[in-house]
């Protein structure tokens, strides 16, 4: 059976670890030439390395999505290399690094705001920015962006994550409503707690992180790889009609 992908090119930033990681290795799977873009250069390589294992192929960038100058060279070096961007999963995020960054609002550092929006909305909108102007020249793209249940259910003590997540929402919608016309499909997915590093490494400092991840309806946190058929789905044309989904992939974590 021939791969989905076979000679299409697939970004996915924040690709160093958990979900980026394993979407990264799944479009790989389906034939995909994978650009692997993350901050963190040792995970980005190492994303690189399994693919490469598997037979598969893929280049690695180092890239802050929070920084345009970043970005716009993330894109040139892709057009450099594969001449084309297909589809891309804007993925990289921030989650609290500690404990001591999930207060209430009023008690939030002005630093770790901006951080963390940047990375989290302005980074989705950087990528957007720079994708969508390759994508229209093709006549063709297709953009999945990580959201979280954070986007449509409130949590206490961590305002910018949560609001950085709506405000990825709404961008995916008016994106979607701009650009279907001209050949582009700009998606969401929308997991709940997933068994990423930055997860497991709240969850060891608080055993109650855990306890709440695990009270879904489905009674389990996801899996990376779970998170990542959606997306390799929403990118497939299987899902050619699909456009300005948010789709949750959360154990049924927003039902509650």
């Amino acid at each position: 059976m021939t791969p989905r992908f076979k000679d299409k090119v697939a970004l996915i930033t924040g690709a160093g670890s958990g979900i980026g990681r394993a979407t990264a290795l799944l479009f790989a799977r389906e034939g995909a030439r994978v650009v692997v873009a993350d901050v963190v250069v040792e995970g980005g390589e190492e994303t690189v390395h399994q693919i490469k294992e598997a037979g598969g192929t893929a280049l690695f960038i180092k890239c802050d999505v929070s920084k345009a100058r970043d970005v716009e060279e993330m894109i040139k070096q892709i057009v450099d290399t594969y001449g084309r961007l297909d589809f891309a999963h804007n993925n990289a995020g921030l989650i609290p690094p500690s404990l001591q960054d999930i207060v209430p609002t009023a008690d939030i550092a002005e630093e770790f705001w901006d951080r963390s929006i940047g990375v989290n909305l302005k980074g989705v909108w950087l990528c957007m920015k720079y994708e969508i102007p390759l994508m229209l020249r093709q006549k063709f793209g297709v953009i999945v962006n990580t959201t979280s249940g954070a986007a449509v259910k409130a949590g206490i003590g961590n305002a910018p994550y949560n609001a950085a997540k709506a405000g990825v929402l709404q961008l995916t919608r008016t994106a979607a409503l701009e650009y279907a016309r001209f050949g582009i499909r700009v998606n969401a997915v929308q997991p709940g707690a997933t068994k990423t590093p930055g997860v497991e490494r709240l969850a060891a400092l608080n055993p109650d992180l855990e306890k709440m991840a695990m009270a879904t309806p489905i009674g389990r946190i996801a899996l990376p790889e779970e998170i990542a058929e959606a997306v390799v789905w929403l990118c497939s044309d299987s899902a050619s009609f699909v456009v300005g989904c948010h789709l949750a992939v959360d154990g049924g974590f927003t039902l509650c």
